[in-house]
């Protein structure tokens, strides 16, 4: 018997009968082909995992993304030797301490302010100075650097918004400008906590490349040693797609399985422009720097 085309049938009423019952064929088998399978899985629950599961992969921009030699293999010897000689070992060599100075463009707005207060909240041992007119960045830095600061964190503002942060690690550098969206303070957030002066624990996420790397290292840097377990608190940077997302959660045991997070605030996320060797100068050299065509495809990232 030869199939009906229903491009052949002239009649649109006939033919829109023929595709709906084509359609309610097509989803009747695979509801069949579905249950068929779940009874199977049932009774070996092995099966799924080892056959189904493990090839239902989606794929995403993640996990296809363009092959880049940069990505850091922890076994590397000379990954190790970069790390025990970059600007932030003595970090975690020696225990320094971070002492960070929080600070904003000249003439900040009330919005501003109102995210500096937060960032000191969230970095343990950090600082707010008011920026009057006359302080440029170097005098800032100078001033830092004899009160034995160990970064340098400006806020800067477009229409009295913050939109970037210039972050100076002392006293060699490197220098990174990051631009800052997507703001939220604590206030915002619906069902907030309030936050203590415990040290919090930090996750990073997916800074897999050696500039991702160092740009992880950095925020390390930015936080205690050890962290105060009883505060419960975590603060995460988690990079897609070279965008950095920053969280700040405290969580509860309800039991030995389950965990509750309660959002503390803030949240913005950044996205890095450039890095600089040494500390801020326009004539020092770039590590790294954004230029649209770099972007040659959506699969491609940096960090």
């Amino acid at each position: 018997m030869s199939t009906i085309v229903s491009s052949q049938i002239k009649n649109k009423i006939k033919r829109e009968e023929l595709n709906v019952r084509r359609k309610q064929e097509k989803n009747r088998l695979k509801m069949e082909i579905r249950q068929k399978r779940r009874k199977e899985e049932a009774q070996n629950p092995e099966k799924k995992a080892a056959c189904r599961l493990s090839k239902n992969i989606p794929k995403t921009l993640e996990n296809t993304r363009e092959f880049d030699e940069t990505i850091v293999d922890p076994n590397d010897s000379e990954v190790r030797e970069d790390i025990e000689s970059d600007e932030f070992s003595a970090y975690f060599r020696e225990g320094i301490a971070p002492k960070i100075l929080i600070t904003t463009s000249k003439r900040p707005s009330k919005a501003g302010y109102e995210f500096t207060s937060e960032l000191v909240d969230v970095f343990p041992n950090s600082q707010f100075m008011k920026r009057e007119s006359k302080y440029s960045i170097k005098r800032i830095i100078e001033s830092c650097m004899n009160r034995d600061f160990t970064d340098v964190m400006i806020i800067s503002e477009d229409r009295k918004i913050p939109n970037a942060v210039t972050l100076v690690h002392l006293p060699e550098g490197p220098t990174a400008y990051f631009k800052l969206t997507s703001i939220k303070l604590s206030r915002e957030i619906d069902g907030h906590g309030r936050s203590s002066c415990h040290k919090p624990e930090l996750i990073l996420n997916n800074f897999n490349t050696r500039l991702g790397h160092t740009i992880g290292r950095w925020f390390q840097a930015l936080f205690p040693h050890v962290p105060e377990f009883q505060g419960r608190q975590v603060a995460t940077f988690h990079n897609q797609r070279d965008f950095i997302f920053f969280r700040r959660h405290r969580y509860v045991f309800k039991n030995k399985e389950k965990a509750e997070l309660q959002e503390i605030g803030p949240r913005f996320t950044l996205k890095l422009k450039w890095l600089q060797k040494g500390i801020f100068d326009k004539d020092e050299e770039y590590e790294w720097i954004f230029k649209p065509e770099l972007e040659t495809s959506r699969r491609r990232f940096f960090l």
